[in-house]
This record gives C-alpha cells, structure tokens and sequence, in this order.
C-alpha cells in the first residue's frame, strides 16, 4: 500500500492519541473531515490500522514482573511449532510471542504479579508446553522505552526508495 503524507499524519496523531473524534482528527492532520474519515476507513480496511485500545500500565493494575523468555523447541516440524503457537496464543500471561532466528525458537514476553506468581507459571505452565527443549528468562528490571507507536513516516519513506 503506498502512503501518502496525509496517511502518515493520520497514523501518526491516532498512535498517539486513538480516542480523537473525526472532526478532531482532522484539524490536527489539516484536512477536512470527509477526505480525513475515507482515509482512517481506506486504512482500517487495509489492515493498517488494526484497531483501538487502552494502553494501561502494567504495574498499576498489580503486574510488577515483566520477563522475556527464550524457548527451544526439540523439533521444527510444521505440526509442533503450530501447535506451540496455538497453545502459546492461550496464554493470557503471555502477552507477546514471536518466532525468531538464533539461538531460540521464540521469544515470549510474560507479565505476572510478582517473581512467584511467575515461578507457578513457569514451571507448571511454560516447561508444560509441547516440544519444549529449553527455557531462559530474563527479567526486566527497569523499562527504558517501552513504547507503542511505530515510526510510521521513516517506514513511508523506506518504502518509497
């Protein structure tokens, strides 16, 4: 999908901001509200936008420990790895799960109210799943930039090379 700047400023302004109204939307980018309410639809249509939440603070809602774990699975066949993902996506404790390349097999990002509230959910849960090889955890100790606005305009313009 090509993007031009009015879409990058729309992206940009409901990152940042995803309650805003039409009409306000529209000032902020300067558009009008017609153009400026095809454009969010034409986007959302696409899959750009894919939706509207709340981002809430981990640690005020009672999840102090944020760990990152590495998972190796004992094999790479089609079946098992979807049936990891499948059992993964259940999780609510994890609340990211990406497949990678290096040493591990993916990357789970975990929430849980405390270290043993995470240690039960560790071994009785994670070590459960299938195909497990290995596990490490690494835990956060502080957040630095957790963010989660995309730099949309320096993805535009890479894309325009």
């Amino acid at each position: 999908m090509e993007f031009e700047p009015g879409d990058i400023r729309i992206l940009k302004a409901l990152q940042s901001e995803g309650r805003l109204t039409n009409q306000e939307l529209a000032e902020r980018v300067g558009m009008s509200t017609s153009p400026c309410w095809r454009r969010v639809k034409r986007l959302e249509e696409a899959g750009v936008i894919r939706g509207y939440q709340a981002v809430v603070d981990r640690r005020a809602v009672g999840l102090g420990v944020l760990a990152f774990v590495r998972v190796q699975i004992d094999t790479h066949s089609h079946d098992e790895a979807e049936r990891f993902e499948r059992e993964v996506g259940a999780l609510e404790a994890v609340v990211a799960c990406y497949s990678v390349a290096g040493e591990a097999d993916f990357l789970l990002q975990v929430v849980a109210a405390d270290l043993d509230s995470y240690a039960e959910f560790a071994m009785t849960v994670i070590r459960r799943l299938p195909g497990i090889k290995e596990m490490h955890t690494m835990f956060v100790l502080k957040d630095i930039k957790a963010s989660t606005i995309l730099p949309v305009q320096t993805a535009a313009a890479s894309r325009s090379r």
